[in-house]
């Protein structure tokens, strides 16, 4: 009999394909972008000048994007786990490519590493730009319910702490209003409205 618990083992990924997702994605970014940097050229360079005078924007964007894909999920098939080093190794690699086009050895390291906890310290946090993604399985109302609830005060601490007035009366205000003016000046004032007629 197969028990109900949840399969929390990994599951291999394909890796190849990933990695050609990616560098499909990111040398479209890199055409983009040499699109760009080819529109800003004071002398009219033609249309090819995407490819022949910045297309090395496009290689080097789709190598990073697959490198790090590549070896992101080649990493996480290795030591089968899903956690921020696997990302980190991507970054340091794709980062390394970036490094490539300076032919230093410190520039390949200083790249690297600056990528790698660059995207290590994305992942850790929670790996998006807009703040813990929200549960889904719960109801928008209820959490808001919730929230509200749990920071409503009884009105009776409310007076308490801050007293009546400024637009914050308890039950049975005005009786305790007239009872206390006529106490303090002897005036007898009236809790009702008076008609308007």
């Amino acid at each position: 009999m197969s028990s109900h618990a949840e399969d929390h083992s990994y599951h291999p990924k394909d890796a190849i394909s990933a990695a050609l997702k990616a560098t499909a994605l990111t040398g479209s970014v890199g055409l983009f972008a040499s699109a760009v940097q080819n529109t800003l050229v004071r002398r009219n360079v033609g249309p090819l000048g995407i490819f022949t005078r910045s297309g090395a924007t496009i290689s080097v964007l789709a190598a990073m994007g697959g490198t790090y894909e590549f070896v992101k999920t080649a990493s996480a098939n290795l030591r089968e786990t899903e956690d921020s080093f696997n990302t980190a190794l991507g970054g340091f690699f794709s980062g390394s490519i970036l490094g490539l086009r300076f032919r230093t050895f410190p520039a390949v390291l200083k790249y690297g590493a600056g990528l790698s906890i660059a995207m290590y310290a994305f992942d850790y946090t929670g790996g998006s730009l807009f703040g813990p993604k929200k549960d889904t399985e719960e109801d928008e109302f209820d959490r808001r319910q919730k929230l509200r609830k749990s920071f409503q005060t009884p009105a009776e601490q409310t007076f308490a702490e801050i007293g009546e007035g400024r637009g914050i009366y308890g039950p049975n205000y005005e009786e305790r209003r007239a009872q206390r003016i006529k106490e303090a000046y002897g005036i007898e004032v009236p809790t009702q409205p008076l008609p308007a007629s």
